[in-house]
């Protein structure tokens, strides 16, 4: 079965013939630009959008993969949209429509015929209004249309070698601030210190979620009897507060995607 998506994949990636990879740096887009750069007479190009709500370790990692395995890469620098400033509902939807059009701008201008991106077949059972303005600017999604799984693409990953097969999920930090929340520069780079410090201690997949001075951590069912050792817990609380969060918690339902979804609130 596999076998037979991943040939359609290759027939798609050689119908588009020529196109840019939104690279975020993750796995699904990581195997994607990957596939890409592997087919013959293609012109493709990965293109990363840098903005404040990007964890800057996801850039790094982005400049990292596409430097060892010879892709061609662009970073984009774009300033905080205005449109998403309080971080509204449509947040998803608003943010995408201005990142995709940022970058179907950039292939229009660099010749490129489409834009690509790495959304697979698991995405559409989820609450992901990013997908609205996807199929509204005309995105191609290669992953999802040869139907493509995240448990079947990390392991086509895997075969082929590729470092980031195991690579936790992440996500933008504003999906860390309650909804209706003026996004405070602050703010974003708190959360991203104090995930920075977790996954540096040992809890890949960590989210922090900020509730004014309260930090809400929720972390896989296997990190809990770790972190709530003696020395584990001071370790965290001490750190998290030198970052400037005043109280510290731990949610008992664990990590969750899209947890501060409204069906899910």
């Amino acid at each position: 079965m596999a076998g037979d998506k991943e040939t359609k994949l290759r027939t798609i990636l050689n119908d588009l013939s020529s196109f840019i990879v939104a690279f975020s740096g993750g796995v699904d887009s990581s195997f994607l630009a990957y596939r890409a750069h592997h087919l013959k007479n293609r012109d493709v190009l990965a293109v990363t959008i840098r903005t404040p709500y990007i964890p800057a370790i996801e850039i790094s990692d982005a400049i990292e993969f596409t430097s060892r395995h010879g892709i061609q890469h662009k970073i984009l620098d774009l300033s905080f949209p205005e449109i998403v400033r309080n971080n509204p509902l449509e947040r998803c939807y608003l943010c995408k429509k201005t990142l995709f059009n940022e970058l179907k701008r950039f292939a229009f201008n660099n010749n490129f015929r489409h834009v690509v991106d790495g959304t697979n077949a698991d995405d559409t059972g989820e609450y992901r209004p990013g997908l609205k303005a996807l199929q509204e600017l005309g995105i191609r999604s290669p992953l999802l249309e040869a139907g493509l799984t995240k448990e079947e693409i990390r392991k086509l990953a895997k075969e082929d070698g590729l470092e980031i097969w195991g690579k936790a999920a992440m996500a933008c930090l504003l999906t860390r601030i309650p909804y209706n929340t003026e996004i405070r520069e602050e703010d974003l780079r708190m959360i991203e210190a104090a995930e920075s410090l977790l996954f540096k201690n040992g809890y890949p997949g960590t989210r922090v979620r900020i509730h004014g001075d309260l930090a809400r951590i929720e972390c896989m069912p296997g990190y809990f009897d770790k972190m709530i050792q003696k020395t584990e817990r001071e370790k965290i609380i001490t750190g998290l507060k030198h970052i400037g969060f005043r109280y510290i918690s731990l949610d008992l339902e664990g990590y969750r995607t899209g947890s501060s979804n409204p069906q899910i609130q």
